[in-house]
This record gives C-alpha cells, sequence and structure tokens, in this order.
C-alpha cells in the first residue's frame, strides 16, 4: 500500500507519552497509521522530520480574526496565515465584531468567510445577549461551536445580560449540550474605577491594569460558577489571568460543578512591569497581573492541574490603535489586545526548556484538552488511526528572537513579545494531511481550511 504522505524520523509525544523514532502515515486527510518509523508504508510523499517532535495540531479555541466587518484588522485569510505559520492547526474565533455573531444569518457568514481564506481549520462561538435568548436553539442548530458572554467591558461594547437573563442563557444552552464560556471581569467593579481614575488624571498604562484589580475577575468567576451549580451548565472560563481567578475554578471543580478554563501564554510570562517597559502595546483585558498572582496562577493553574487550556485571546489592531508611536501615552486613548499565534508555541516551549512543564503536560494542554473541552476531540488533538491528520512538527530546541514584530504574518502585529527570546520552534503545520507551512512560509492555498463539524 502506498499512502499520500508519510512523516519519518521524529519523536510522537502525546499526554500519554513519547515514543522516539516514530512518525504518522496519512491517506485521503486521515491518520491511517502511527509508529515506528520503519514501520510506516511507503508514501506519495516523505517528510523527513529530521529528528524533532511531531505533536497532535495545535488547537487554540480564542482568537480574534475580526472578519466580518472589521478585516482592516484581521481577516480569515491572515489569522488562519498567522496560525499556519507559526503550528496552529485548527483555530475557533470570538464574536465580538461587526455584526457581532448573535443570530444564525450572521453566524453563517461568519463559516462562509472562513470557507473561502482560511489556510487552517476553523470554528466560531456566538454570543448571547439580552436580545438573543430566544435564539439560541437555532444559532445551536447552525453549528457554532459554543456561547460566549461579555460580563465586563470589552472591544466592541457587547453589552452583557443581567443575572437573571445569564440563568435563563445558562437553562437554554444546557439543553444543546454545549459549553458556555465568559470574558469574566466584573463590569460594574471596572467602570467605577475607571471613572475614577480618569476624574483623578491617573493615565499611565499601568493605571489601566489596576482599573481592572484581581477582585474584578475573581468575583465574576465564583459567581459564574454559582449559577452553573444552580443550572448545571456546562461553564468556561477564557483568558484566566490571575493566581486568584485560578484559585475560585479549583475550588468550581472541587464542588463538582463542570467548569474548564484556560490561560494564555503572556499570562505566564510577563508580570504587571511590562507595562512600565512596554507601556500600551500590553495593554490587554483582564490585565497582565503582578508577580505574585502569576506564580499563584503557575501553582494552582498549572502545576496543580486546574487549567485546562492554553490559548492566546489573537486579538490585532492596527499600530496607531495601540499607540505604539507614544506607548506611553494617556493609556484610556489606547486600545487592549495584540496578536499570539506565532508566539505561542516558542513561548511554551520555552517553558518546557525550563522545566516548568513536559512535553505531554504541554499538548494535553494546547491540543487534546482544547478539543475535548469545546466537543472536537478526537477528530482534533489526537493522532488517533481515523481522525483529522492535523499535526504540528517542532524543534523544541532551537533558539531565537522576535525582533522585529514585522516578521509575523498577521495584517497587525503589534506584540509585547517583540524582542523576546524562546527556545523552541513549530517547523512544519500539517492540516488534514497536506503541509500547510513549513519553517515559518505559509505553503498552503487560502480557502483549503475547513469548519469543524460539530456532532
Amino acid at each position: 500500500m502506498t499512502v499520500d504522505l508519510v512523516v519519518r524520523n521524529c519523536t510522537v509525544v502525546t499526554p500519554a507519552g513519547r515514543t522516539p523514532d516514530a512518525g504518522v502515515a496519512v491517506e485521503d486527510d486521515t491518520i491511517v497509521a502511527v509508529g515506528r518509523s520503519d514501520r510506516l508504508p511507503e508514501a506519495h510523499r516523505v517528510f523527513d522530520a529530521e529528528g524533532n517532535v511531531l505533536v497532535p495540531g495545535i488547537v487554540d479555541c480564542h482568537i480574534h480574526n475580526r472578519e466580518p466587518g472589521l478585516e482592516y484588522k484581521e481577516d480569515w485569510e491572515s489569522a488562519t496565515r498567522a496560525a499556519a505559520a507559526g503550528g496552529v492547526t485548527t483555530v475557533v474565533g470570538m464574536p465580538n465584531t461587526d455584526p457581532v455573531i448573535d443570530r444564525p444569518e450572521h453566524l453563517e457568514l461568519k463559516f462562509e468567510r472562513g470557507e473561502a481564506s482560511a489556510h487552517v481549520d476553523f470554528q466560531s462561538y456566538a454570543v448571547v445577549t439580552s436580545a438573543n435568548l430566544d435564539l439560541i436553539p437555532a444559532i445551536d442548530e447552525t453549528g457554532a461551536l459554543g456561547f460566549k458572554i461579555f460580563l465586563g467591558s470589552t472591544v466592541g461594547d457587547v453589552p452583557p445580560p443581567n443575572d437573571g437573563e445569564i440563568l435563563e442563557a445558562m437553562e437554554r444552552i444546557g439543553k444543546t449540550g454545549k459549553r458556555l464560556g465568559f470574558h469574566e471581569e466584573n463590569g460594574e467593579i471596572i467602570d467605577h474605577y475607571t471613572k475614577r481614575f480618569t476624574a483623578e488624571g491617573r493615565n499611565e498604562p499601568i493605571d489601566h491594569s489596576h482599573s481592572r484589580p484581581v477582585i474584578a475577575e475573581r468575583e465574576a468567576v465564583e459567581r459564574m460558577i454559582t449559577f452553573a451549580e444552580e443550572t448545571d451548565a456546562k461553564i468556561h472560563m477564557f483568558h484566566v489571568s490571575s493566581g486568584s481567578a485560578a484559585e475560585a475554578v479549583a475550588r468550581g471543580k472541587d464542588r463538582g460543578v463542570d467548569v474548564t478554563a484556560e490561560t494564555t501564554p503572556h499570562y505566564l510570562w510577563f508580570t504587571e512591569d511590562v507595562m512600565r517597559e512596554k507601556g500600551n502595546v500590553a495593554r490587554v483585558q483582564p490585565p497582565i497581573r503582578d508577580a505574585e498572582e502569576r506564580e499563584t496562577l503557575w501553582d494552582v493553574g498549572i502545576d496543580q492541574g486546574t487549567i485546562d487550556c492554553i490559548a492566546t485571546d489573537h486579538a490585532p489592531h492596527t499600530p496607531a490603535e495601540k499607540k505604539v508611536d507614544d506607548p506611553f501615552g494617556n493609556t484610556w486613548d489606547a486600545i487592549s489586545g495584540f496578536v499570539g499565534l506565532e508566539t505561542e508555541i516558542p513561548a511554551m516551549l520555552t517553558f518546557v526548556d525550563q522545566g516548568r512543564l513536559t512535553l505531554e503536560e504541554w499538548v494535553r494542554r494546547h491540543s487534546t484538552r482544547p478539543a475535548q473541552v469545546w466537543g472536537m476531540y478526537p477528530q482534533k488533538g489526537s493522532l488517533q488511526v481515523g481522525t483529522d491528520a492535523d499535526f504540528t512538527i517542532v524543534d523544541p530546541d532551537r533558539e531565537w528572537t522576535l525582533a522585529d514584530r514585522t516578521e509575523l504574518h498577521s495584517k497587525n502585529c503589534v506584540t509585547p513579545f517583540e524582542g523576546e527570546t524562546f527556545t523552541g520552534k513549530a517547523i512544519a503545520t500539517v492540516v488534514r494531511g497536506d503541509v500547510v507551512a513549513e519553517d515559518g512560509t505559509v505553503v498552503g492555498e487560502s480557502g483549503y481550511g475547513t469548519r469543524v463539524d460539530i456532532d
């Protein structure tokens, strides 16, 4: 038998362990064999991994691709081009676009745009507001991966439902079997401190961070866990930024609530000092926390296993919107968010190199668990025979520096990771058996990526 593709000469790593001198065989977009290199079949194309590491395709379950409506920042093509270059095989888009993804026809539009131009596979969340509770079943039938509620102010100013409506949304979404995620910040606390700080003339980048204190995040996490305990809903906490919030998630898990959580490389990498060093470039919501909160996030979130997923909150904005030319100017004139699709794997592999976590633990949080949490497993996030042939090949020892953000592939590339040095890099990205990127160069065609179907 001669198959379409064989990858040989690598160490295959899954959450269950590692297999040296191994590889994967692919036929008709699916995995047909995983095992020792010398036992794999002949192939029309052989990819020599040169002793590097092959893992299940990386799943980023939190990106802002900005399409429809905000394509001047980013679109499906440019976001998934960055994903391919960075070693990410599946992405999930957020709903705060223009129009917002709050009804079936808007979700269909987002899917149609992705099918036309994506380089890697994709999905999308739908937002829940006070105005669309009755549409939840129809949005579910249209194929949304899950749902999201913005509890605090965010880019796009999507208003949150009130608490009664959130309880009702949980009950309705529970009937679909899907998960409801949150931007978990208490909006009233944030609004209070923002008004107070601006009135006092406090306008430095660190003031934006302090206007969104840890208590705003922790309270929102605890409140949503209490609501989920009442309704038996499945819930998810996006972009957990603090150890205190991770502790709240852990308490919810201990009580038997089906609550999952993610964090991002920037919360694990930086402390709030980055606001004093790089200014509004690092402005993000929730903000990057102090050293004590970061260490608790590592301890409770990573070491104790509370955090399920690694994602990026990839959020492109123009340099003008980020105030790159005046990074320490009035922070209230700047916007929050930055790109992350091409630095997430290097950052996490650097933590592996430092001994903060193992390759197996990284793969579980960055591939397998995101796919499980959002209902895409085992088609995504595994190397099981018969599943999609998605995998990422990485060189865990490659040392490099992101010297210039314009090396990245997004339309707008502002990132606090500019100037940072990493150990580890993606060297090939394979989506359903096609090599879509090699050594940071995208070789796949736009429009190859397809929507992930959810049973």
